[in-house]
């Protein structure tokens, strides 16, 4: 059951995650309790650092998706990784830019950036801003000519690829809040929009067709299209469109049953696609951009939970209460995101326990994970939740006012704190 050359079980039978004790962890730090592994956060961002400079000879960067998981310290950690970085916020630019990140490598998304938060792009001098619609090009190109600059956007385009996982996390198909589509012939009339410009230059176009996708063949398919749409756009408007931004996507092992490949096999097999399309029309290979995320962080990450109470109800199901909840994980609540479940301090016990996990909100849908199997569980043992390092932390929320958990980040056999864990006081910080 163990998911992760970074997870095992230590002589006391107890998990280990980056070769330290989960229960000792938890002496230390409390529970709930994010504890992410450092060392493959940064193996994961070289994997795709390498396989950029593989198959494209360098010609590209990988962009870390700060929405999976974003602090300070992650910033920093990109930074020395030589990581571009995504943000889709002003709060994710600001925490990057307070971390110390270069401006420079910043990627500024959103499907509806206020005018604020594209005066703070243009203030710090972000490296593109991916524009989502005509009103927000409208916006930008208001700044520009009131400031006198020049802003480097990309387009945001839907290709009209429909990648194979849950309808809430599909994002490249028509009907889809980000982008233009290519079907209706928004995307052709928003690149003339731009070609009428004078403080706009479009540098390149982005796409993202989707998230947790174990298949190769709908990025091979929407490259295809969006290198279409290069070509018919510079022949139609006189662009030289330089790079292409294929976004993320790519899926992990939450469960035995996913097989994701490797993360180099997509981008080989993209690669090869491209290469192939540019020898066919004669054109230089743009320079490719990627976009992981959930890659990067989700596998390095777990959460451990104590556990308060367990209901077993004859002949309907046993409970699992546990000390968080939908406030530190809420996807399940949200579209039922599979997660493998164990006993911390009972990793070598066989899984024979049938129970659903359930947090301590004020709401029956407060599960993290329903009809799971695990080791025999009682209150003040210590359950663990695997791959949580993406979309977690990130979207833990105050509900009943519960304090946040910390986030604790393990490197070959240490621990600090990247995130503290937020107290009561903290809750009332902004009330009058």
């Amino acid at each position: 059951m163990i998911i992760g050359e970074h997870l095992g079980v230590n002589e006391q039978g107890h998990l280990t995650i980056g070769g330290m004790d989960t229960v000792e962890l938890v002496k230390n730090y409390g529970t709930p309790l994010y504890v992410m592994d450092e060392t493959v956060i940064r193996n994961n961002c070289r994997l795709f650092k390498d396989a950029i400079g593989k198959y494209y000879g360098g010609n590209g960067l990988p962009l870390y998706a700060s929405k999976t998981f974003c602090c300070k310290e992650i910033c920093r950690v990109m930074k020395q990784e030589k990581m571009g970085l995504d943000v889709s916020s002003g709060g994710e630019l600001m925490t990057a830019i307070e971390a110390g990140f270069p401006a420079g490598d910043i990627f500024f998304h959103g499907n509806n950036k206020t005018r604020d938060e594209l005066l703070l792009a243009m203030e710090y001098g972000v490296g593109r801003i991916v524009v989502d619609n005509l009103s927000e090009l409208e916006r930008l190109e208001d700044i520009c000519i009131a400031q006198n600059k020049t802003a480097n956007i990309m387009l945001r385009i839907k290709p009209g690829v429909e990648a194979h996982t849950h309808e809430f996390i599909q994002t490249g198909q028509i009907d889809s809040k980000f982008g233009f589509a290519l079907e209706n012939g928004e995307a052709d009339f928003a690149a003339k929009t731009v070609a009428k410009t004078g403080n706009i230059n479009l540098c390149g176009v982005h796409c993202h067709i989707g998230s947790q996708i174990f298949d190769a063949e709908p990025f091979k398919l929407a490259a295809k299209i969006m290198f279409g749409f290069i070509e018919r756009i510079n022949k139609s408007y006189g662009f030289t469109i330089s790079e292409l931004n294929l976004g993320g996507g790519f899926g992990i092992k939450y469960t035995q049953q996913d097989n994701p490949p490797a993360y180099g096999d997509y981008i080989r097999q993209v690669s090869e696609i491209l290469h192939t399309l540019c020898d066919e029309i004669a054109l230089p290979m743009p320079k490719i951009y990627i976009e992981p995320g959930r890659s990067i962080a989700g596998p390095a990450g777990i959460t451990l939970y104590t556990v308060g109470a367990v209901k077993e109800i004859k002949d309907v199901r046993n409970y699992i209460l546990v000390d968080g909840g939908m406030n530190d994980n809420i996807r399940y609540a949200l579209y039922k995101a599979p997660y493998t479940v164990l006993v911390a301090n009972k990793a070598n016990e066989p899984c024979t326990y049938p129970a659903s996990i359930a947090g301590r909100c004020c709401e029956s849908g407060d599960l993290i994970q329903e009809n799971a199997t695990l080791q025999n569980c009682k209150p003040g043992d210590i359950v663990v939740v695997l791959a949580t390092g993406a979309y977690n932390y990130s979207m833990s929320m105050n509900y009943n006012r519960f304090p946040r958990p910390p986030v604790v980040f393990v490197n070959n056999g240490s621990a600090r704190i990247v995130v503290k864990r937020e107290s009561y006081m903290d809750l009332m910080k902004n009330d009058v």
